[in-house]
This record gives C-alpha cells, sequence and structure tokens, in this order.
C-alpha cells in the first residue's frame, strides 16, 4: 500500500476518534441572547469548550425556542436536554424550597441574596440530585419592582389590575392585594402587554428593558421586593458519562460563571435603571405606607411559606433572619 494510502487512513482513524470523543449538548434557556443571563451562558459554553479541549460543546438555545420555560426543568430530568437554565421560584407548587428567594423581602440586596443562596445551596443540590440533577451554578436577577400605569400609594390602589403571575409567589401576591393573576412567561410579555392581556406585573429592571416594557407602561415602582435566581443545572447521567477532565472544565466554567454573573447583574442593576428612564419610565420610591403595606405582605407570605416547607426548610429562613 503507497504511503500516501496509509496516511489517508491513519487521518480518518484519528479524525474518527476524535469525533467519538466529543460530546454535543443542548441547552435551553427562557431569555432573549440579549439578557444578560443569557450572554453569561453563551460565555459559559464557550469557556466549556476551549476548557476541554472541545471534547464538550454545548448549544445555548435563547429565548424559549427550544423548551419553554417551566419545561426546561423537566427536559432536563427526561435528558431530552442534557442542561438547561430555569428560574427556581417557577417550581414552588413542586416543592417549597425553590421558592425561597422568592419569599417577599426576605433578602432583598445582593449581599442578602448570597447568604440566602449560601444557607440554602446544600438543600436544593440534595433535592435537585433526588431528581437527577446536578446544580452548575445560579446567578440571582436584580431586586424586583412593579410595573404600571397606575399611581400606587399602598396595596389597596392595587385592586383590579391584571397582573402578570410567572410563580407560585407572584400569583399568592395577586391573591392577597385583590389583583387578576394571568399566567405569562416572559417570551410572551411584549405581546400580553401589547394586547391588554395583563396591564401590570413585578420583575426586575432586565425584564421591563429586554420587552421594552416602557413602550406599555410608564411607572416602575423600586420595590426591592426580592432577587430570585437563574440556576443553570444538568442531568446527573449526562454529567457523570463525562471523562474527569471533561467534569473538571465544566464545574471550573460553572464557578466562574456564577461569580460573573451575580457582578453583572448587581452592575446591571443600575443601568437597567437609568435605561428605562432614558425610555420614558418613572422609577419611583414606594411612599412609606406602600413599603409598609408591602412588608406586612411579605410577613404573611413567610409563614405561609414556612408551613408549606416543613421544618427543616423552614430552619433555612429561620437561620438567615438570625444571621
Amino acid at each position: 500500500m503507497r504511503p500516501s494510502r496509509w496516511l489517508s487512513m491513519l487521518c480518518g482513524l484519528v479524525f474518527a476518534a476524535s469525533a467519538a470523543a466529543q460530546t454535543r449538548w443542548d441547552l435551553p434557556a427562557a431569555y432573549p441572547a440579549s439578557n444578560f443571563h443569557t450572554e453569561n451562558l453563551v460565555q459559559f459554553a464557550n469557556d466549556v469548550d476551549k476548557a476541554s479541549g472541545g471534547r464538550l460543546k454545548i448549544t445555548v438555545h435563547a429565548n424559549a425556542s427550544l423548551f419553554k420555560a417551566n419545561e426546561i426543568k423537566r427536559a432536563v430530568q427526561g435528558n431530552q436536554a442534557q442542561a438547561g437554565e430555569i428560574l427556581l421560584a417557577n417550581f414552588e407548587n413542586e416543592n417549597a424550597l425553590f421558592g425561597i428567594d422568592g419569599i417577599p423581602f426576605l433578602a432583598t440586596g445582593y449581599g442578602d441574596a448570597m447568604r440566602l443562596y449560601r444557607i440554602e445551596k446544600p438543600a436544593l443540590e440534595k433535592l435537585l440530585a433526588s431528581q437527577g440533577i446536578k446544580l452548575l451554578y445560579t446567578v440571582a436577577w436584580p431586586p424586583q419592582g412593579i410595573y404600571t400605569n397606575r399611581e400606587l400609594n399602598g396595596v389597596a390602589d392595587m385592586r383590579g389590575l391584571k397582573w402578570r403571575a410567572y410563580s407560585p409567589a407572584t400569583s399568592k401576591i395577586a391573591e392577597l392585594v385583590g389583583a387578576q393573576p394571568v399566567t405569562i412567561q416572559a417570551s410572551e410579555l411584549s405581546q400580553a402587554l401589547a394586547t391588554g392581556v395583563v396591564d401590570s406585573y413585578m420583575s426586575s429592571g432586565a425584564t421591563g428593558f429586554d420587552t421594552k416594557t416602557y413602550e406599555q407602561l410608564k411607572r416602575w415602582y423600586d420595590t426591592e421586593a426580592w432577587l430570585p435566581k437563574n440556576a443553570v443545572v444538568v442531568n446527573q447521567k449526562a454529567f457523570d458519562a463525562l471523562d474527569k477532565p471533561t467534569q473538571d472544565a465544566l464545574l471550573k466554567a460553572s464557578a466562574d460563571a456564577e461569580v460573573r454573573g451575580w457582578k453583572v447583574s448587581e452592575e446591571k442593576n443600575a443601568y437597567y435603571k437609568k435605561e428605562l428612564a432614558a425610555r420614558g419610565m418613572a422609577i419611583v420610591a414606594p411612599s412609606p405606607k406602600f413599603k409598609a403595606d408591602l412588608k406586612q405582605i411579605g410577613t404573611i407570605m413567610q409563614a405561609d411559606w414556612k408551613k408549606k416547607a416543613g421544618a427543616a426548610d423552614a430552619a433555612l429562613v429561620d437561620e438567615f433572619n438570625r444571621e
């Protein structure tokens, strides 16, 4: 056999071995490509590719293009997608622990939100592991405020609002203040506002900016109610199937993405408020009465959550409140 033929065969074998060693994952996300969470995911995927020497390639599917927000967790559990980004508070009805960061006025700033995360993390990892899922990292959203056209001087002024609900906590708020909850995912919010399906909602400056809420609603009450977290998770069997160096590369990239994501979130908080104001939205500090009313809502919801959660998870809130 000619040397060139041998060389051709050898190259083919090397290519085949390389292709066999390469693993490809899908990672669905619910938010637009321009959202800081998604940008962080893309950087994470690039870091994994580089650190693993191309052995693991992750494709990020933004804006609910592969699975809707409430479908992503089940897709990861069933290995329809090997990894995914989920909003933990969306799954509070499944297990109360998922909603601990959605308790209004429990953790209202980045320092407190990180402290709560460190307290809850071992229990969260254990819960996800029982469902065949491994936690890679979390990133907090900026603090939540209320978007509306209505002047709000107290919670009584919220009665009758057509309120976008995206989690059990936001549905409960609607119930307590007499608003009408309508379940709308982030990818559907712009259309829901434009068609009048909803006329108010509670979220961060990021969501208002991404969805161009300023085109429909002109007030954002900066209530700093809570900082919900997105979690990036992976199917445990898919993780276990990776070789050790690739696992290590994935975990290192995850740790970097968590530090980077929390830092960017805090930096973006001020940016989003500035950009919303520049586009005609009033950034309103809630009145003392409105603040007191909202605190009362938070007290009620914290008590309800602790009853629902059970002793072990309720103790996490007690630990947070003691520190």
